[in-house]
């Protein structure tokens, strides 16, 4: 047996969180738990899980302090709320049948634990290192977290320490608010007005990053920290360079011009792969997107079938009859529709397939933007955390 829990549980200095291991006395947690015990490094001396002084906890488990203990106080933290926790918790664990009471001279256990230099109440920092202990031993044992589970919250969940959300593109319709306007105290003045949704994209247009550059990125992060911020450079050349200094600027996604080379499309695809960013192709006279999509080895996370401001006039039709054909192609592709969007006709851009709206004036030139934007995102589902309450998992 080889098994790996993990456990946070609490919140202040208080906080418990719990890496352990269990497993065999012959298998790898066996040489790891002698090799804990035999080679030590000052400041993480390793302890015994004792219930009180002379009473070790079976199955027989070792506490490695995460933190450096630097004196008595932080010792006496370690050597007594949770060293008796992790004990207790271990012990009802057996009696509660999650650990056989027969395997326990089988088992050993290694428990890596976090106390807070400036932790104070000692029944808090019980109470938090029982309950991590027990959860983490119980996942341990259950094989938690499924790899489904995993992948299910890996662009739904958000870690409490980070303190901000790294948004993902995982439950569409979106609203894309296309900020085009190279004035940034009109910019500010829009986004400051845009509503906080879970559905809602901010898209750098091109005129503003071409007078202000990438660094306009930082500035909308301080107004909007955790919205979906994409860059539209329109790579033509150089893909793999553009795609990275937009990851490093901070944007979660990268725009491509569905016009460039095949060889420019696929490295900044790859590159934003590679960073953690998306890659989006636009397709602004564009002939055939078809054609240059199944021409690609590596396809985007998005595409965009963008119609332009100066064809609008022409009263040039939109390219929504390809839609079907690229969700026949490869369904998880996202799909966005842009230039000449209008909240009249928006319903049938959502009918015809679309995941992402693009809309730019229609909602930037309004007196009442908040407003214009709700009508707008009234279109699409309810936000994505308004019923979902994040307790252990």
């Amino acid at each position: 047996m080889y098994l790996l829990g993990e456990a946070l549980i609490g919140d202040g200095s208080e906080i418990a969180h719990i890496d352990l291991m269990i497993g065999n006395k012959e298998g790898p947690v066996g040489i790891a738990f002698a090799n804990g015990m035999s080679q030590l490094s000052a400041g993480h001396t390793p302890v015994f899980a004792v219930i009180r002084p002379n009473l070790p906890v079976k199955p027989s488990t070792l506490i490695v302090p995460k933190v450096t203990i630097k004196n008595l106080d932080d010792a006496s933290k370690i050597f007594g709320p949770a060293q008796t926790a992790v004990a207790k918790a271990i012990a009802d664990a057996v009696e509660e049948g999650v650990i056989p009471k027969e395997d326990v001279e089988d088992l050993l256990i290694v428990t890596s634990v976090f106390i807070h230099p400036e932790a104070e109440d000692y029944g808090k920092i019980y109470r938090h290192n029982y309950g991590a202990t027990k959860l983490a031993l119980k996942r341990a044992m259950d094989g938690f977290p499924s790899i489904d589970d995993v992948i299910y919250e890996k662009d739904r969940s958000v870690h409490p320490i980070m303190g901000f959300k790294v948004p993902r593109l995982w439950d569409p319709p979106y609203l894309q608010v296309a900020l085009d306007i190279p004035d940034w105290d009109k910019i500010k003045k829009v986004i400051e007005q845009l509503p906080k949704n879970d559905h809602l994209i901010i898209e750098v247009g091109t005129p503003l990053i071409k007078r202000y550059g990438l660094d306009i990125i930082q500035k909308i992060r301080e107004i909007k920290r955790d919205v979906f911020l994409v860059a539209d450079l329109k790579v033509l050349d150089t893909g793999n360079l553009e795609a990275r200094m937009v990851a490093d600027a901070t944007a979660d996604a990268v725009v491509i011009s569905g016009l460039a080379p095949l060889s420019t499309i696929e490295k900044a695809i790859k590159e934003a792969k590679k960073t953690g960013i998306y890659s989006i192709i636009d397709m602004l006279n564009v002939v055939d997107p078809i054609e240059v999509l199944n021409n690609l080895s590596v396809k985007p996370e998005v595409v965009e079938l963008h119609r332009a401001i100066d064809a609008e006039s022409k009263d040039e039709k939109h390219k929504w009859s390809d839609i079907p054909k690229i969700r026949k192609m490869d369904k998880k592709i996202i799909i966005a529709v842009a230039g000449g969007i209008r909240i009249d006709n928006a319903p049938d851009a959502l009918k015809s397939g679309a995941d992402i709206l693009v809309i730019g004036r229609a909602i930037t030139n309004t007196k009442d933007i908040e407003g214009k934007a709700r009508q707008f995102l009234a279109l699409m589902k309810e936000e994505i955390d308004q019923f979902r309450v994040m307790t252990d998992f």
